[in-house]
């Protein structure tokens, strides 16, 4: 029978590159793709000597074709954080649209089973808290972060048209804030941007004034999810993350403890549509995947703050102030 075959879309990115290292020890043949626009080599490059393991420098907006046969397809191509898709809209929607219809048509023509990574996102700025699948979203779709949300909406509209019409196994996860090793430390996200002020000796900057909440899941676990739900029976969104709720404030407070530095936290104005409240309703993924997270806060916070110090100097003192609270 020999290896089941898995193609990666995304996969020099930071959860691209874990989900490759997830199927390679269960002992997949792993076909990474990516066209290093947001995704970096350096995350992947301990893989390239493996025989069961290849790379393909490629866009999926354009055709994609892959030989030989294909069991699984794991969609995570698309920028994914406010700094990258406010810089690269237009491709940023692309990858969720025509990007989609053409891992949808490949699933389809090699009978495989396809993943795709939604995002909480799709649920805007929720009037229900904690999220659960079943709530629509209170997204706009023409403010600054329309072209990530929609482009996700439309991604999960796409893939259960072809679960309905084509019969094609289809799977939706919907991640919620995520953490770890690999993060790019100045790609606009809450935790990058607050480790990286603190590793250069600035003030945390904190949009509105830090009442706003997240939920950070470390990266393990929310592989772990994503690997049950792949190989569940569920065709329709599953919530993946952390249901410990947080605020931006707490959060803030936290990096200066961990990072055993003396900086204090800047407000500035909160920006366009940024969500007051994220946090996962997760009863579906422990009712169908057996599932929750099990890394806590402090623990993959550590290990994150590690790796970060552990980064070339050159990197922890390049600046980029424009995050979101995402």
């Amino acid at each position: 029978m020999g290896r089941k075959r898995v193609l990666i879309t995304g996969a020099a990115g930071f959860l691209g590159s874990h989900l490759c290292d997830r199927f390679i020890r269960e002992d997949f043949h792993v076909i990474a793709m990516d066209n290093l626009i947001t995704g970096d080599l350096r995350n992947i490059e301990h893989l390239f000597k493996l025989e069961n393991f290849e790379f393909c420098h490629h866009d999926v907006s354009t055709y994609v074709n892959v030989p030989g046969k294909l069991d699984y397809i794991l969609h995570f191509a698309s920028p994914a954080s406010p700094i990258d898709y406010l810089k690269i809209p237009i491709q940023t929607l692309k990858v969720g649209s025509l990007g989609i219809h053409n891992l949808l048509g490949l699933a389809r023509k090699k009978n495989a089973r396809i993943l795709i990574a939604s995002t909480s996102e799709v649920y805007g700025d929720p009037t229900v808290n904690p999220q659960p699948e079943e709530y629509w979203g209170n997204v706009n779709p023409v403010g600054p972060r329309g072209v990530y949300d929609e482009a996700k909406r439309f991604q999960e509209a796409m893939t259960m048209a072809y679960h309905t019409f084509h019969g094609l196994e289809t799977r939706i996860v919907r991640i919620f804030n995520t953490y770890g090793p690999r993060m790019r430390l100045n790609d606009g996200r809450v935790l990058p941007a607050f480790i990286g002020q603190a590793l250069r000796g600035e003030d945390l900057t904190v949009f509105g004034d830090g009442s706003q909440t997240r939920s950070f899941c470390y990266v393990d676990d929310l592989v772990e999810g994503i690997y049950r739900l792949l190989f569940s029976d569920y065709a329709l969104p599953v919530n993946i993350g952390n249901p410990d709720e947080i605020t931006i404030k707490q959060f803030g407070e936290e990096i200066i403890k961990l990072t055993g530095t003396k900086q204090k936290m800047v407000f500035e104005p909160l920006p366009t549509d940024d969500p007051k409240q994220r946090r996962p309703d997760i009863t579906k993924a422990k009712a169908l995947l057996g599932w929750e997270p099990k890394v806590d806060r402090a623990k993959g916070l550590k290990i994150t703050y590690e790796y970060f110090k552990s980064l070339p100097e050159q990197e922890i003192q390049h600046k980029d102030f424009t995050y979101y609270n995402k």
